[in-house]
């Protein structure tokens, strides 16, 4: 079904419009293989926000795909800091992308992972107190014990000067949660990219010059650049560039 702001594909050839949910949850299919995707939203101009936040860049195109995203995947990979200034709330579907979870042999919702090396979490945020499925906190082994954030949360220790996310990732896996999806932030998207554990982008890219100001979709440390091929490029009749980068 079709809804809102006309998407087609624009390549590769050959061109397809109007794309309806059907044809972009192909587009963004699961892998047979465990996966990393992060999910972001830029400016023309490279910012990561508007007035400090996400929202003003997303409008309903980048919408529609960041909701076929989260119904694709296994559990939803976000920082903590992230989840504090976004206003993160609880990870739910619609009956129409349970509907199709449950189609697919999938759990009806995927789970919440929260990356926090200080714990500094409110396990009264909705996030964590209205989740439909028990969230995980992966954190380091010398951040402090919070027994009121493990009464909502399961709180898993990997790492000790910073969360080893290698080690988080594999764990994830072991659990039966191979398809991620991590809408960052910066500083999560970053870390993830200098341990060479990104294996998707999907980028849109909104029709708005920013300004000075805003950071990147990527901060932290310095790393060697990574190649990622271009998939697809879709676009929206609203100007929004719809972006996909994937390894082999």
């Amino acid at each position: 079904m079709s809804v809102g702001i006309p998407i087609g594909r624009i390549w590769p050839a050959p061109p397809a419009r109007p794309l309806d949910d059907d044809a972009l949850t192909t587009l963004y299919a699961r892998a047979g293989r465990p996966r990393l995707r992060m999910n972001f939203v830029t400016s023309l101009d490279g910012a990561v926000s508007v007035d400090g936040y996400s929202a003003g860049l997303s409008g309903e195109p980048d919408k529609r795909v960041f909701g076929l995203l989260r119904m694709l995947c296994d559990a939803l990979v976000v920082a903590a800091g992230t989840l504090r200034h976004e206003g993160y709330r609880a990870l739910r579907l619609d009956e129409r992308r349970r509907a199709w979870r449950r189609e697919h042999g999938l759990p009806e919702y995927p789970t919440l992972v929260v990356v926090s090396g200080s714990l500094d979490l409110d396990p009264a945020q909705a996030a964590f107190a209205d989740a439909p499925v028990r969230p995980l906190v992966l954190t380091r082994t010398e951040a402090p014990h919070r027994p009121d954030l493990e009464k909502v949360a399961d709180v898993v220790r990997l790492g000790t000067d910073r969360v080893d996310l290698a080690a988080g990732l594999a764990e994830l896996r072991r659990r039966g949660l191979g398809q991620l999806l991590c809408e960052g932030g910066p500083q999560l998207f970053g870390a993830l990219t200098a341990a060479d554990l990104v294996d998707e982008l999907c980028l849109t890219v909104a029709p708005l010059l920013a300004g000075a100001g805003p950071g990147r979709i990527v901060a932290g440390e310095p790393s060697p650049p990574r190649r990622l091929p271009l998939r697809h490029v879709l676009a929206a009749d609203d100007g929004t560039l719809l972006l996909r980068y994937a390894r082999d």
